[in-house]
């Protein structure tokens, strides 16, 4: 199992940075890797990149502005994700951790740098689109 983690100041209040984070039906408007999502009910969603691959998420924990958590999966990967937000002077400390399971072989040697790219793609994204 890999596990990456990424820690980053965004100078938005919490409730903003939270909103826009949970708000997986507008990641079509931020997010440069995806070309969109769908929502399955209020506990699944699936994201698509723009070459059209799905990873499904069923979110296991919700505590407003402090806490969010699923679980992930596609052909290529099974894992969990964590992102926990704090509320610190002029701004928000995001702190993502993902702990991934390769399925085959072939991802196995490059999960770990997968997972750390994509999470700072995300990170960002979502900087430059709360930061402007």
């Amino acid at each position: 199992m890999a596990i990456s983690n990424i820690k980053e100041f965004i100078r938005c209040d919490i409730e903003k940075v939270w909103e826009t984070v949970l708000a997986v039906d507008m990641y079509r408007i931020w997010r440069s890797d995806l070309s969109g999502t769908e929502i399955i009910n209020s506990n699944q969603f699936v994201e698509y990149t723009k070459n059209g691959y799905s990873t499904k998420f069923t979110v296991t924990i919700v505590e407003p502005y402090k806490r969010w958590e699923f679980d992930m999966e596609n052909s290529s990967i099974k894992g969990h994700w964590i992102g926990v937000f704090s509320s610190k002077e002029n701004g928000t400390l995001i702190d993502f951790t993902e702990h991934v399971s390769a399925k085959n072989i072939f991802m196995k040697p490059i999960v770990k740098s997968y997972l750390k790219k994509q999470q700072i793609q995300f990170v960002s994204d979502l900087k430059k689109y709360l930061e402007q």
